[in-house]
């Protein structure tokens, strides 16, 4: 229509979500299109946004937009240009010169595609983007508070820190109470009754806490009075609790926050429950798992306009696949609304599963906690960086770490990385 504009959009360069490639090359994906490379996918629309700076293309499929994800899913090597709009969860987006629209400091003027459409409005605004960081377990004591000890409170962070900082929101499940009286660190310590000491709580600040999970095993480990004054350290601070409180009622609602137009509901419980979840009418804790009361709260803030972040303390599997009977609680949550159903509770990562557009991670690993050596699996580690915009859930970028200690992970090479998701894609039936 001649009186509709031309406007820039950004495209994105996507294949199915099992896929291991990060970041390649304009000039790669212009191989692509042109002559050789992966098969490359598109629309008409986008191949006519392309065609006058790129030529024709000779090594296209051309078919329906709503067609390319089911093809690139059956065709594991393809990639696909779609518009920004048009990204759901089951795609992965691949980095174009290190720039990726998933990012919160995506720059679109050092991006190469974008193309002028004619359309009334820009397709991509960074008012409308928000990426929540989803972690495995802190425990901040036995090795791990003596190396805090030894080396800085906040030595854990040292090599992962920026990936915590930079979310707009960043959850921590600390499964551990703060207590005035906790003695000092024993990296060898027998038993499994945990405290913190309270000036741990900065390694929370310095990661950029948001949010905090309480439905970890240990809340109790240090009494009721340990529990209050943990719950109070975090009001003070300002972070939402959820999964745990001072009571089960309070301990079992959502933890409600807002960025950028979009509004999370944070939910979850104890997946084991019995003296590992001991909120009551009138005692501390984390909350056992109420599934007919959580598949009601989980759609009613759906119906609110809230998209749910719900996550578990579950049962925990030294391996990368778990039983069916345990994957059948994530599924509960995502087909009551849920849009993200995290493992909270793996000492050990865990594999994937879509549920319609919902994003399931059994296990996450362990972000701050000492079972270095355990395993070669307890060495690995994710970090998940949710992506949501205007109102919607559009995909997941999964960071990958290894402990080198018994304190600190680091950022993977791109052989450990590949190799921990070739695993974990496998154990997922990808």
């Amino acid at each position: 229509t001649p009186d509709v504009p031309f406007t820039p959009w950004i495209f994105v360069l996507a294949a199915a979500f099992p896929t291991l490639t990060d970041n390649v090359s304009l000039a790669d994906v212009q191989a692509a299109w042109a002559e050789d490379g992966p098969p490359l996918l598109a629309s008409q629309a986008t191949v006519d946004a392309f065609a006058p700076a790129w030529g024709a293309p000779v090594n296209v499929r051309i078919m329906p937009a709503e067609e390319l994800l089911d093809n690139a899913w059956a065709q594991r090597d393809a990639w696909a240009i779609i518009p920004f709009q048009e990204l759901s969860p089951r795609w992965k987006v691949i980095a174009i010169d290190g720039q990726s629209p998933l990012r919160n400091d995506f720059d679109p003027a050092a991006y190469p595609l974008t193309a002028q459409v004619q359309a009334p409005a820009p397709n991509y605004d960074p008012d409308k983007l928000t990426v929540v960081a989803m972690t495995g377990v802190t425990a901040l004591v036995r090795a791990t508070a003596f190396g805090m000890e030894q080396q800085g409170i906040l030595y854990p962070a040292r090599d992962i820190g920026t990936w915590l900082r930079n979310a707009d929101i960043t959850h921590i499940s600390n499964e551990v109470p703060f207590a005035e009286d906790c003695p000092y660190p024993n990296p060898v310590q027998e038993g499994v009754v945990f405290c913190s000491d309270t000036r741990y709580l900065q390694l929370l600040e310095d990661v950029g806490t948001d949010v905090v999970e309480l439905t970890g095993d240990h809340f109790h480990d240090w009494g009721g009075e340990a529990m209050l004054y943990t719950l109070g350290l975090y009001a003070e601070k300002g972070w939402p609790v959820y999964g745990g409180g001072a009571t089960f009622d309070e301990g079992k609602q959502a933890a409600l926050l807002e960025h950028n137009g979009n509004r999370f509901a944070f939910i979850g419980c104890n997946g084991k429950g019995g003296g590992f979840a001991r909120a009551s009418d009138t005692f501390p804790g984390s909350v056992h798992c109420d599934f007919p009361w959580l598949e009601g709260e989980i759609a009613r803030l759906k119906a609110e306009g809230y998209m749910v972040i719900a996550s578990f303390q579950h049962f925990e599997y030294y391996s990368y696949d778990i039983p069916d009977v345990t994957k059948a609680d994530f599924r509960r949550l995502a087909q009551a609304g849920a849009v993200v159903v995290s493992g909270s509770q793996a000492h050990h990562p865990h594999g994937f599963e879509f549920v319609g557009d919902s994003f399931l991670h059994f296990g996450l690993g362990n972000l701050f906690f000492d079972q270095y050596g355990v395993s070669p699996g307890t060495e690995q580690g994710f970090v998940d960086h949710h992506v949501f915009y205007d109102g919607r859930y559009i995909g997941t970028e999964l960071l990958t770490m290894r402990f080198e200690d018994y304190a600190r992970a680091r950022p993977m090479s791109e052989g450990e990385r590949w190799d921990l998701l070739r695993t974990v894609f496998g154990g997922s039936g990808w």
